[in-house]
């Protein structure tokens, strides 16, 4: 027997948190074999968010792949969210089988303005056959750019530490997605927010799944902890499926990320993990298990401007 199930998103700002509460506040997961159709609500003053509007758009795409009907229904038009989704290029990348409400616009804010704000790198794909070179410098010029450095030498450094997370980020896609949907990345700089908030999602197999046949062998204390207690791990200390010779992408990452003092949240297929910066690495500040499903590895990187 199928179902239909309903998401409302709340009526303020969706970070990639409510994103996740909207979830969860659902009859049923999504990806259950016994849903047939999803249809996402976005209320009179519903925001989304980069981080949160980059994961529905894998997220959304994933259920179609899947064969599920999707609705979109934003009550707001193209006044709402739904006019700040078609500026950062969410609909270019849609699946074309989803029906959006009231309408599926025919040109985009990102049709007319892509490109032209130096506050925002819209959504790009991420797809071996059409590798985008120039994104981890898009990444990180943005970035560089809003950091809060006077000295132009401090503000290389930082360029080339961004440089260098963006494109390790972004590779570690490559090497663990094995999915025939395509990868996104983003970013938005909010200035009341005095942050810059950099998304990247993937709809793969997801980093720990191609992690874990290698840790028995390797890692054997490693083998049998928790997927959360694993990310942690990998972030603050570096694994490899390839041995601890080769280095692990993610470990990179936070060697860059942490001279920004970013904070970093990662989405798993069920489970999620907020950490913070410390003194020698990255703390948890609170994670998740048994979350509804959503394939692949979701991260995102909030950049505080005044630290």
């Amino acid at each position: 027997m199928t179902s239909d199930i309903t998401i409302v998103f709340q009526p303020n700002w969706v970070n990639c948190h409510k994103f996740e509460l909207a979830l969860e506040s659902a009859a049923a997961s999504p990806h259950s074999k016994s849903v047939a159709k999803v249809v996402f609500v976005f209320p009179q003053r519903c925001k989304i968010m980069i981080d949160s509007g980059i994961r529905l758009l894998s997220f959304v795409n994933q259920l179609c792949h899947s064969g599920k009907m999707v609705t979109l229904d934003f009550e707001e038009g193209d006044d709402g969210t739904m006019g700040y989704l078609g500026r950062v290029g969410f609909f270019d990348f849609l699946n074309a089988s989803v029906n959006v409400l009231p309408y599926r616009p025919l040109i985009t804010g990102a049709d007319i303005y892509r490109g032209y704000s130096s506050a925002l790198v819209e959504i790009e794909n991420i797809n071996p056959s059409h590798r985008d070179e120039e994104l981890p410098r898009k990444l990180s010029e943005t970035l560089e750019s809003y950091s809060n450095f006077n000295h132009q030498r401090d503000k290389e450094v930082i360029g080339t530490a961004a440089y260098t997370l963006f494109a390790e980020l972004i590779d570690n896609i490559f090497k663990h997605s094995s999915t025939e949907l395509d990868g996104f990345a983003a970013l938005q700089v909010y200035q009341a927010g005095r942050k810059v908030m950099v998304a990247v999602s993937d709809s793969g197999k997801g980093i720990l799944r191609t992690l874990r046949p290698a840790l028995s062998k390797k890692y054997p204390k490693l083998g049998i902890i928790s997927d959360t207690d694993l990310i942690i791990e990998a972030f603050n200390n570096g694994l490899s499926r390839f041995g601890a010779d080769q280095g692990c992408g993610l470990r990179q990452c936070a060697r860059q990320a942490i001279k920004f003092k970013a904070e970093l949240d990662v989405r798993l297929p069920t489970s999620r993990v907020h950490l913070e910066p410390s003194n020698d690495g990255y703390a948890t500040a609170y994670c998740y298990d048994d979350l509804p499903r959503i394939w692949g590895t979701h991260i995102c990187f909030d950049f505080y401007l005044d630290k």
